[in-house]
């Protein structure tokens, strides 16, 4: 898998590169295509260096037999950023360094998958960095957002039948929703008692959700 283009004044989102279960290969060619920054935390470095993708961060740290210096050869030029911080995973890690960067997005793949606790954990997590980085969570099957509460309100076009989640982290107040199939009006969610579980667009059209507090994640999933 080839290079990526250059990075255009960090228009584009920069691209994180988990260590969960892999994704397709067209998959990651389109994200490669989308994101042309890309990070790679140090316990997946050896699987994305054996597809021949070009790395500009490698962050973690590296707590595993990792050659920095065979790495620092084959993928020259790259940053080697190693953040020991026990009290936050390497994936906030690399939220932290997008963000402290200027990045305004990001792209996460291979965050889910394999461990429970792990996928768990990434993508309850990405909720604490919704003010600050736009992030996008995305495997074969499932692309997650973070949603933001009032005054903004999420609005995307659908195609009917369109499967979506809202799953609260927590609690989440004041949900109301258009165009969905099971409509949401000044609804509560509550997390391992209420979800929002498999509704789906209405009709072809702009699916339109917002919440007054708490934390809310939008799933657009598919078997």
């Amino acid at each position: 898998m080839s290079s990526h283009h250059i990075v255009r004044e960090k228009q584009e989102p920069a691209l994180i590169i988990a260590n969960g279960e892999s994704c397709s290969s067209e998959l990651l060619g389109q994200l490669l295509e989308w994101s042309p920054f890309v990070v790679v935390l140090d316990s997946a470095i050896h699987r994305v260096m054996s597809l021949g993708i070009k790395v500009d961060v490698l962050l973690g740290d590296f707590d595993r037999d990792i050659d920095l210096e065979e790495i620092e050869q084959s993928q020259y030029p790259i940053e080697i950023v190693h953040t020991p911080d026990q009290d936050k995973t390497d994936l906030e890690k690399a939220f932290d360094f997008l963000i402290n960067r200027g990045f305004p997005a990001a792209n996460v793949v291979w965050a889910t998958g394999r461990r429970a606790d792990h996928s768990i954990t990434n993508m309850t997590n990405i909720i604490r960095y919704k003010s600050k980085l736009s992030i996008v969570m995305i495997d074969d099957y499932s692309v997650i957002y973070p949603l933001l509460p009032l005054p903004n309100t999420f609005e995307k076009w659908y195609a009917k039948g369109s499967k979506i989640s809202l799953i609260p982290i927590g609690n989440a107040m004041g949900i109301c929703s258009k165009n969905l199939l099971y409509q949401l009006d000044n609804e509560q969610l509550i997390l391992g008692y209420r979800s929002g579980n498999s509704n789906e667009a209405a009709e072809d059209g702009i699916v339109s959700i917002s919440y007054l507090s708490g934390d809310l994640l939008l799933m657009e999933c598919h078997d």
